[in-house]
Parts: C-alpha cells; sequence; structure tokens
C-alpha cells in the first residue's frame, strides 16, 4: 500500500491566491457588469523587452536547424547566461563569484521552495513576518514547521514581527536558528535594508552557524544607492548565505520562467557527525538527480537582459512600475491611509481603516469600489490589518483604481 506525505496534508486547503480568486470570481459572477480592477496579484502585464523577444525568437530558429539545434542542456545552466551574470550581476559590484555556484533555474520560488530538500527536516526556521507564502509551506511539506496553531501560527517557526514600529527591520532572534529566511526588497510590504541592517544579520549567521536564504528577486527595483543590490556585497556573507534571483519582474518573465540561485562553494552545513559538507556539490547534485535545466530559449532571452538595448528596456519597463507605485501611494496617502513600501519594490503594504481586518478591508475594496487587493493575514501573524497592493498593472488601471479607492474610503 502506497502512503502520502502526510505534512502535505497540514497544508490548509484555503491557499491565500486560491481563495482570493474564488472570491473575486464569486464577485463577477453576482455582479456581472462590474468592471473589477485587480491590484492584488503580483503578476506582470507590460510586454517582454523587445531585446529579450528578439534573443528568443532566435534561438527558436536555431531550433528549427540540426547545426544550432539543442536537446537537453546543463543542468547548471548554459555558460552564455551565466557568464553574463558573473559580469553584469556580481562583478559590476566588485563581488567575486564562480562560475560553479551559479545555478539557473526556472524561477526563484521553484529553488527557494526546493532548497531544503538537502537540509534536514529538523532544522530550526526563522521568517519574517510578514512573508511569501512559499517559504514557510515548502517548509510544512517536509515536517519542518511543526502543527499549525492559533493565529496561522506554525509551531517550530520563530517568526520576526515587522511593523512600522521597528521600520520593517526584522529583529534579530534572541535564540540560534538554524535557517533564516530575507526577503529584500521585501514582499508583500515593499521595504528594504540598508547595508547595516543586512551586516547585522551576516554577523549573526556566522556567529551562530546559521544559513541564510536570502530572495533578492526584486533587486532590480532599488532606487536608494545606499541599499544592497545583493547579500555578498556583505563581507562574509558568501560563508553563511544563499541567494535567489529571478527575471520573472525585473524582465516580465512569469510566463517564460528564469531565474538562478547562487550557492558559494564556502557554504556548509553540517552532519548528525559533525562532518562539514558543501551546500553548493550538494545542490548540484540534487539538481543533477531532479533537474533537467531551464529551456535553451528562455536562457537566450535572459541572457539578452544584459545587453545594451536588453538593459535599457528593462530599465523602462521597471521605471514604469515604480511610476505607477509612486502615483499610487500619492492618492493613498492623500485620504490619510498609511501606506509604506513603493520606493525600491513594486508593492504597497496599506494599514486599513478603523480598525478594519484584512479580509474586512477586501471585502469594502472588492464591494464598494470594484478593486482586487491581497489580504495581509495571507502573508502572516503580523499582516492582520494591512492589504498588498501591486503597481504591476497598466497604468490608466493603477489610476482609476486609486481613486475609486479614495472614493470610497
Amino acid at each position: 500500500m502506497a502512503l502520502v506525505n502526510e505534512h502535505l496534508l497540514k497544508l490548509p486547503d484555503n491557499y491565500l491566491f486560491t481563495d482570493l480568486a474564488k472570491k473575486v470570481n464569486t464577485f463577477k459572477v453576482t455582479h456581472p457588469k462590474a468592471d473589477v480592477i485587480n491590484l492584488g496579484i503580483g503578476d506582470v502585464t507590460r510586454p517582454i523587452p523587445q531585446a529579450c523577444l528578439n534573443a528568443m525568437h532566435k534561438a527558436l530558429e536555431d531550433q528549427a536547424k540540426a547545426e544550432t539545434f539543442h536537446g537537453y542542456g546543463p543542468e547548471q545552466g548554459y555558460s552564455f547566461l551565466i557568464d553574463a551574470i558573473l559580469k553584469h550581476d556580481y562583478a559590476s559590484r566588485g563581488i567575486s563569484l564562480e562560475h560553479s555556484e551559479i545555478f539557473i533555474n526556472d524561477g526563484a520560488k521553484t529553488d527557494s521552495g526546493n532548497f531544503g530538500d538537502i537540509l534536514r527536516h529538523d532544522n530550526s526556521i526563522g521568517v519574517t513576518d510578514p512573508i511569501y507564502p512559499a517559504y514557510i509551506d515548502s517548509n510544512v511539506s517536509c515536517g519542518r514547521a511543526g502543527t499549525l496553531g492559533e493565529g496561522y501560527r506554525w509551531s517550530n517557526v520563530i517568526y520576526m514581527p515587522c511593523s512600522p514600529e521597528n521600520n520593517f527591520i526584522p529583529p534579530i532572534p534572541e535564540q540560534r536558528v538554524d535557517i533564516v529566511y530575507l526577503c529584500f526588497p521585501n514582499n508583500p510590504t515593499g521595504t528594504v535594508l540598508t547595508k547595516a541592517e543586512l551586516k547585522k544579520w551576516v554577523n549573526y549567521a556566522i556567529e551562530n552557524d546559521t544559513l541564510i536564504l536570502f530572495d533578492a528577486a526584486y533587486e532590480a527595483y532599488i532606487r536608494q544607492p545606499d541599499i544592497p543590490h545583493s547579500i555578498y556585497e556583505i563581507k562574509g556573507a558568501k560563508k553563511v548565505a544563499i541567494e535567489f534571483r529571478s527575471y520573472s519582474k525585473t524582465a516580465g518573465f512569469t510566463g517564460i520562467r528564469c531565474g538562478y540561485t547562487v550557492v558559494p562553494k564556502e557554504v556548509t552545513a553540517s552532519t548528525l557527525m559533525g562532518e562539514r559538507i558543501s551546500l553548493n556539490k550538494l545542490w548540484l547534485k540534487r539538481q543533477t538527480t531532479k533537474f533537467n535545466g531551464a529551456s535553451y530559449i528562455a536562457q537566450r532571452g535572459a541572457e539578452a537582459v544584459y545587453s545594451p538595448e536588453g538593459k535599457e528596456q528593462v530599465k523602462a519597463m521597471i521605471d514604469y512600475y515604480m511610476e505607477n507605485a509612486s502615483i499610487m501611494k500619492k492618492g493613498l496617502t492623500s485620504i490619510g491611509l498609511r501606506a509604506y513600501g513603493g520606493e525600491n519594490a513594486p508593492y504597497l503594504w496599506v494599514k486599513a481603516p478603523k480598525g478594519m481586518t484584512s479580509w474586512g478591508f477586501f471585502d469594502k475594496l472588492l464591494y464598494e469600489a470594484q478593486v482586487v487587493s491581497t489580504p495581509g493575514i495571507g502573508f502572516g501573524p503580523s499582516g492582520e490589518g494591512y492589504i498588498r497592493l501591486t503597481a504591476f498593472g497598466d497604468r490608466d488601471r493603477c489610476k482609476e483604481g486609486i481613486q475609486r479607492i479614495c472614493q470610497n474610503i
């Protein structure tokens, strides 16, 4: 008799974005004439940069000729993309990495979830709160998160509350934690960490033999010159940190699927007997066992991100979204709402008025303004009383959505 992985049964059936979609669909059925504006789900809307599109067209043509045909590619990724990453994302910032420390994937969510495969099930984990749900859910599925308690808290998860009171800077845990998840610029709050604050986390990790899983999927949106784009800008980070990057929001690749993970050779973890194991070698073993690599076409498109034309077009796309965020934030604050983020990330974290709950505020905006948001409680206990808005929409729709919100608060 085959037995199921019962840890997966612990995951609630009411997954945040599934619940959200059901509520929106129900509203559309009962209000067929309503013009709904979706400012909730963080999917991009601008077309893929032309430089990337041209590169993918050429890559597709390569597949039509025997002499340029590509079958299975290297699981770790093609050298042409890895070389571009090393030069433009890291060497340009004074960071030295080796070719074998870069692993191309089909999106940051995949690797941030799968990295736990090479770590024991009984490691303790710490997360910023609120947090991108996939981090915790992937740990629930292997038994690492424990059991679900009141307030949507998992028993084996150490929560680090982020709020206006601490400027959304996660507090360093008083106890030792095996694995810490950090996402900056942050999803969902849109906030960032300075080099000084990130340095505290690197020092903590070194002193406590802690592994940091650092999600930098939104680094391209950083505007302030003193905010680090990579954790490896901090001295010592290559000893304790894994970094996840993505082209999804940088270049509109949510439907193309390509990103990469950095696993420095200096990062190690221990066996029960105390032997130190290279996570780079272990991750390579995992990838060659379970992953056939991102597609050749997607990787050629990602390579074009670093071309002169690609850089210009990507910048224009990001500028467009960040102008949306600025317009939206000005509108929200003009009516007295407290809105955070939107300056170094395409997300706005908005405090619900008059003590309203996250789902209460969501319902109010949907039914009175026909605007879709994302309830903050879905991102963790500290998200209660907030909603997340995204700036990935069409400019005119974003403006109209904010106008409707302003007229109905």
